[in-house]
């Protein structure tokens, strides 16, 4: 029962089913590695230096895309711009991880010219979320390819300290397992379905899941532990966003939901809470679902491995995640 808590290629339009193929894990990171930062996005600012500073902290040999300081309105750079450095990223043999710079939008109108014969030849790890959301999704569907949901490269150290470094740090260079607790304190927490849950962890932004609907970037959710969050977003939005991927047939036979973070969602006297909405949506759907998780764009943002075997425990509060790379 649902309870608001106190305290192969595939086909234009078929997504690809949650435990079909063999899972691809790139090889963890290592120091030496030559890594790139791009920005298939938008623009990044100043802040880049300070992720560039902490990549080369972990003893990686930083890369900056050929495009990555041009701008063309919103955008970091024409789409012809930013797909040549998305493709030059993935094409280089030497290149052994490729880092988003910055979210905000844009990913999706470069994504259908993603090499992805490269992608299949030579996994490596990939990291972003928010806009990337849809990245992870292609990589996932086309390639079974494990990637990182984790915090952009245009860094702020306000945001995200020592913990979070450690967690990037872990999740891309270290075969250890994840394990995240429910933290009382983000208003996702409020979100609960009690029981016990296992599948491939999948997801991400809840804005570009529903964006990518009839698309080749969402896969087929069936057995997997959905992974949601979101930002400046008001509680009739999730409502809205989740009845359109229940309508759509995205939810059904999922196996359970994991909730990350509620960032700036607005709070109106007498009207639901995101939290609020998203439980009426979820709690219907008979699985687990576990709040309060440290994944999203509110301060102390965790990074989590999108594909990799997961499981959620309402009564232990944690989502643990098999790690999502290989020696």
């Amino acid at each position: 029962m649902a309870a608001l808590a106190g305290g192969g290629a595939v086909v234009a339009g078929t997504p690809a089913r949650a435990g079909a193929r063999a899972v691809i894990r790139p090889s963890a990171l290592r120091p030496g590695d030559r890594v790139r930062v791009i920005a298939p996005a938008g623009v990044p600012d100043t802040r880049l230096a300070r992720g560039i500073e902490i990549l080369e902290s972990f003893g990686l040999v930083v890369e900056e895309g050929e495009h990555l300081h041009d701008r063309y309105g919103y955008l970091a750079g024409t789409d012809e711009a930013r797909l040549a450095d998305l493709n030059a990223a993935f094409r280089d043999p030497g290149v052994r991880g490729v880092f988003a710079a910055r979210g905000g939008y844009g990913t999706q109108r470069i994504l259908d010219g993603l090499d992805l014969d490269a992608v299949r030849r030579d996994p490596r790890v990939f990291v972003g979320f928010s806009d990337l959301t849809v990245l992870a999704g292609r990589l996932w569907t086309a390639a079974r390819l494990i990637s990182f949901y984790g915090p952009m490269m245009n860094w702020t150290d306000a945001r995200l300290g020592p913990a979070e470094i450690e967690s990037l740090r872990s999740a891309v260079m270290t075969t250890d397992p994840i394990v995240l607790t429910t933290d009382p304190a983000e208003p996702s927490a409020a979100v609960t379905v009690p029981g016990v849950a296992t599948g491939p962890l999948l997801g991400g932004n809840l804005t570009m899941l529903q964006a990518s609907l009839g698309t080749r970037d969402l896969p087929d959710l069936r057995g997997a532990i959905l992974l949601l969050e979101d930002t400046d977003e008001s509680a009739y939005s999730y409502d809205r966003m989740l009845t359109h991927l229940t309508r759509a047939g995205a939810l059904r036979r999922i196996a359970g939901v994991a909730i990350g973070q509620f960032t700036n969602a607005p709070v109106v006297s007498g009207q639901w809470t995101a939290a609020q909405a998203v439980l009426d949506r979820v709690g219907s759907l008979g699985v687990p679902v576990l709040g309060g998780l440290r994944i999203g764009h509110g301060n102390g943002q965790l990074t989590v491995p999108l594909g990799a075997r997961a499981t959620i425990d309402t009564t232990a509060g944690t989502l643990t995640v098999e790690a999502g790379v290989q020696p």
